[in-house]
């Protein structure tokens, strides 16, 4: 059985040429589960009643169920989804006074084993497919209906390395940015990696109009290897070389995320080599204050550090920026809610 949700336009017009069906038959299927939210093939109907039937036996259009939902006073709103497999991911609301953001996970669980991160306290199960992705959308985007509201932006930033499960993420991109799926502007769309230098030349390649993000939080490698598994097996330096070839094919800035961890990573000697790390870089730091999570030994810096880490960078013509707090009181981090339901489970058994 096919999920329809996992095809881009193009993968199911090929599709369709092997059901001896019109290339504009996957148009007309786009439109019905995207733009008009049908997900009944009896419904559809400028589409035969024999290709109906032929649809029913073969496609399916899966759609996780809520298992948790909860909004935070500052209007973010997380969502524990589960699959018919038993598989549980998160995706994460964030409200902008630009539109909404929804953090989308591309794997179930994680294996880059970030020390300070939530997602990396169950290890990967499993890559989410495209349609799985997809669906984290229509799912919130249905919520979001009652209200007028509609995604706008999306962040493939929550649980998972969104490179290591690539041909899924550019096959959710591609679905997610069509006119005639959810049209959600390439711009508008943005990529979180923890330093795959040679997906990240991949993905310059790619042809798309997307941001790029480097989960960068280090300024050197050793702090790099203390805090990131990952940077082991890529230095710094082959992960930068890669940046500047994105940047230089692209001529797109990158956004470098750093999160602020006390007395690790927060100290000017650090802000110093940061400048020193990203200088000549088309990029800007973007500042993350550390939401603590229980079983991670870390403390967030304090706002006058932050501050003063703000000061040194923009002193120093590296463009910063501090990121808006979000749902501090509903398990924000990623990986959080999972994790806390997860062991939740386990303590029951």
């Amino acid at each position: 059985m096919f999920n329809l949700y996992d095809f881009t336009l193009d993968k199911l017009t090929s599709l369709m040429n092997e059901y001896h069906q019109k290339p504009f038959r996957a148009r007309q299927l786009f439109s019905w589960i995207y733009q008009k939210e049908v997900t009944d093939f009896d419904k559809m109907s400028d589409i035969s009643k024999d290709f109906r039937e032929i649809l029913k036996n073969d496609f399916l259009i899966i759609k996780p169920k809520i298992i948790v939902d909860e909004i935070s006073k500052d209007g973010t709103r997380k969502l524990l989804l589960e699959y018919s497999d038993g598989a549980k991911i998160e995706t994460a609301l964030m409200p902008y006074n630009y539109g909404d953001a929804l953090c989308v996970s591309s794997q179930v669980g994680c294996n880059m084993g970030c020390s300070f991160c939530a997602s990396g306290l169950l290890r990967k199960e499993r890559n989410l497919t495209s349609g799985e992705m997809v669906a984290e959308v229509i799912v919130m985007n249905e919520l979001l209906k009652k209200e007028n509201r509609r995604i706008s932006h999306v962040v493939v930033m929550g649980t998972g390395e969104p490179f290591d499960n690539y041909e899924n993420v550019m096959d959710f991109i591609r679905i997610i940015n069509s006119p005639f799926a959810l049209a959600i502007g390439a711009r508008h769309i943005s990529v979180s990696t923890c330093g795959i230098p040679s997906k990240i030349r991949r993905y310059a390649l790619e042809g798309l109009q997307t941001n790029l993000a480097i989960s960068l939080h280090a300024p050197n490698d050793e702090i790099r290897h203390q805090i990131m598994k990952i940077s082991h097996a890529y230095p710094l330096n082959e992960l930068m070389d890669a940046v500047k070839y994105y940047e230089k094919t692209t001529n797109r800035r990158v956004t470098y995320e750093y999160i602020m961890i006390k007395d690790i990573n927060d100290s000017l000697k650090c802000a110093e080599e940061l400048v020193n790390l990203v200088k000549g870089s088309l990029g800007f730091v973007n500042l993350i204050p550390y939401n603590k999570i229980k079983e991670m030994p870390y403390e967030r810096s304090d706002e006058k550090t932050i501050h003063a880490f703000y000061e040194y960078l923009l002193k120093h013509h590296v463009r910063p920026t501090v990121r808006k707090e979000f749902g501090k009181d509903i398990n924000a981090s990623c990986g959080q809610l999972r994790a806390k339901e997860m062991i939740k489970n386990e303590e029951k058994l």
